[in-house]
């Protein structure tokens, strides 16, 4: 046969073209073989091991290590094929854990250093409600009860006070503190009640007043002493300063990356939600 007639022949160019086609598909075609090998490294394993003696407090037998290994590959099979299934798609629960991944990574690209002096100074005076100390009050109380006429007891007991009663001898027995040292107010007020409370932070100090009302009944009180709220300084709540001076800065962390996440979504909400002006 004439070899020029073999080389115009069109279905020598159809066969050349189809073993030029499938040697450029093996190059470039992904590797099903990929999918299929699980490679276990030294690093995987010295994992493995370190997060067992961790767990137990003592090393991995060879019999437990290769146990370990076993399920690794187990773990890394039945995810795979899941995942080849569909399996995590549209599933809460992997989401959830997906997120909480991403969170951590958004956590450890914050900058490692510690906060400095100047950082907690000016965390703290930025956000003097979350430290400021509530108003400290010291006082004695006499308690006259609930009843009718226990209003008019009190004011004669009062009466008596003025003219040199011992103090001991004037009241009824009850089971609430007689006396308080250095109380904040707003324990005072979860005890006695807030219009109590109240009350006390206006009351003359040193001397018996009254009658003053709580939850509980009628009393007769002396203030001792009254401390106001105030902010205290850096040294006297540093520690408290310092977590949410890092819960705060972990919180805009994450709020900064998910904002420039968020800018390269463009979003289409299909559905009509509450508050959303008609179309």
């Amino acid at each position: 046969m004439d070899f020029r007639r073999i080389v115009r022949e069109p279905l020598l160019h159809f066969l050349l073209l189809g073993l030029a086609l499938f040697a450029w598909f093996g190059r470039v075609a992904p590797d099903d073989d990929g999918a299929r090998r699980i490679v276990v490294t030294q690093a995987q394993v010295d994992l493995l091991a370190t997060q067992f003696a961790a767990t137990w407090n003592r090393p991995a037998t060879p019999q437990e290590l290769n146990g370990l290994v076993d399920s690794f590959i187990r773990d890394e099979i039945l995810y795979r094929e899941g995942k080849a299934l569909g399996l995590d798609r549209d599933d809460a629960v992997v989401k959830r854990r997906v997120r909480q991944k991403l969170d951590v990574m958004f956590e450890e690209s914050l900058a490692q250093n510690p906060p400095t002096d100047a950082d907690l100074e000016a965390y703290l005076r930025a956000h003097p409600d979350a430290f400021r100390r509530p108003p400290m009050v010291t006082f004695q109380q006499l308690y006259f009860g609930a009843e009718a006429g226990s209003e008019a007891r009190a004011v004669a007991a009062l009466a008596a006070l003025g003219d040199g009663a011992d103090p001991a001898r004037l009241g009824q027995g009850t089971l609430l503190p007689g006396h308080l040292d250095d109380t904040p107010l707003d324990l005072v007020a979860r005890d006695f009640g807030a219009q109590f409370a109240e009350q006390l932070s206006q009351l003359p100090a040193g001397e018996w007043a009254g009658p003053v009302n709580s939850g509980f009944g009628v009393h007769l009180v002396r203030v001792q002493a009254l401390q106001p709220a105030q902010l205290p300084s850096l040294p006297e709540v540093r520690e408290v300063v310092a977590r949410e001076w890092e819960n705060d800065r972990r919180q805009r962390a994450h709020e900064e990356a998910f904002t420039r996440l968020r800018a390269e979504y463009a979003v289409d909400i299909q559905a009509r939600l509450p508050g959303m002006p008609s179309p």
